[in-house]
Formats: C-alpha cells, structure tokens, sequence
C-alpha cells in the first residue's frame, strides 16, 4: 500500500499486529536497499573492458555474480550457485562505509578487515534481524575464504579485474607499478576455488609479465603507460613491495 494511500485510508489505524510488523519489514528493507545504492559511487583501481574509466564496486558485484552463472561448472567442489550469487553481490557493500581499499596497498589491507566488519555490522544492521545476520554470515563465511562457496567467490573476485587489466593493456598494473610477485601473491590461493579460472589467469599473467622481465611488466606495456603512468609508479613500486 503507498503512503498517500495510506493516509487516505486512515494510515495504520485499524492495522493488527502483524500488518503493522510487515510494513516495519519492508521499510527497514527499502532503508537498506536505497543505502546499497552508494556502491555505484564506490570507484575501484580497475578500468572498465573499453578502457575509458575505472568501474563501480556495483559494477564488479554485477560482473561476479554474471560469473558465477557463467562459471560454476569450473568450480574445484560443487557449489551452492545462489547462495554464492548472494555472497559476491554483498561482499563489498561494507566499502560504502569503509571505502575501497586497493588489492595491492597492503598497509591498507591490514586495517582493512576491521573497517569493514564495523561496516557490516552497521550496514546489515539496518535489515530484519534474520535478513542481517543472514547476509552478515555470509559475509564472514566470505571472509573465512574456507567453505567452496567462498573460495570460488574468491576465484572471481581475483580473476575479473586480472581479465579486465589484460584488456586494457595492463593499464592499472602500469599505473601503481605492480609486479608479477605481488599479482601471485594475491592469488595465492586463487585456485582454491577453480583450478581451471586458475590456469587461465596464469597464461594472462605470463603474458604482462614474462620472465625476461625479472618480474617486471613487459617492455611493450611500459612503452605503452610509461610516459602517463612513471610518476605515479615510481612511489608505488615501494608500496606494494
């Protein structure tokens, strides 16, 4: 029932318990959806397929959950195909409060999970108290990176923005002077979830980073950003050691 309706109607005056409880579901619910609106203005370090920007934290839920329909059959153990949808789609919903942090700032990671768990604390918080602990447990089961839901909800989060930078060049490796060490750190236990996403991320890597280059990006890739990317990438090489 709409509130202008509502109100023609007396409002909730006549209402018994349990309608009055529903609308109060609804509303905490509607509250919540409209706060999850902010991911879209959440930007992360990774370009988009064109190269033209850098993508949302809602476009990349987006693009996760499309994967894990489009990939589940790779997954190393059977998975459980909509509650692993639900868990990438919520995933980063805590960086609307606790911000993104980059995959290789690895001072920022430290602090990250404690940002985050306040946020989801907050965030989940606003939902019926099933609806919050429900998805607050499946963002610590995310977290945990143990049941197979998980590891392959991991698999992807690591594998679409590595595709994305192999699309656009090795743009964003280029701009924050990532090296391949610190891409297989990352992954390191990437093929947890899918050993076969696993290989094919590795003949991506193997490609920006050939091991002519000790470890480097390839001469092509910084030919091609050197010129846009060499201030920002001489402090980040340091950092992300």
């Amino acid at each position: 029932m709409e509130r202008d309706e509502m109100a023609e109607n007396g409002g909730t005056e006549g209402w018994d318990q349990s309608q009055r409880e529903e609308m109060s579901r609804f509303e905490k619910q509607a509250a919540f959806f409209l706060r999850a609106d902010g991911e879209k203005g959440i930007v992360r370090q990774t370009y988009i397929g064109d190269g033209s920007r850098k993508e949302s934290d809602a476009e990349h839920a987006w693009s996760l959950a499309l994967g894990v329909l489009l990939f589940s059959e790779y997954a190393n153990e059977k998975i459980d195909v909509l509650k692993t949808i639900t868990m990438v789609l919520i995933h980063d919903i805590v960086e609307i409060e606790a911000g993104d942090t980059y995959a290789y700032d690895y001072a920022g990671q430290a602090s990250a999970h404690e940002r985050e768990k306040k946020a989801a604390e907050d965030l989940f918080g606003m939902l019926p108290e099933d609806q919050g602990q429900r998805f607050y447990a499946l963002w610590e089961e995310f977290e945990a990176y143990e049941s197979p839901e998980a590891c392959f909800a991991h698999t992807l989060d690591n594998f679409q923005p590595l595709q994305l930078n192999g699309a656009t060049g090795g743009r964003s490796w280029a701009e924050h002077g990532v090296r391949k060490e610190n891409v297989l750190r990352r992954n390191e236990k990437t093929p947890e979830g899918s050993e076969k996403i696993w290989a094919y991320m590795r003949t991506i890597i193997d490609q920006y980073f050939p091991e002519s280059q000790g470890g480097a990006l390839s001469e092509e890739v910084q030919r091609r950003w050197g010129k846009d990317c060499k201030e920002e990438a001489a402090g980040a090489t340091k950092k992300y050691e």
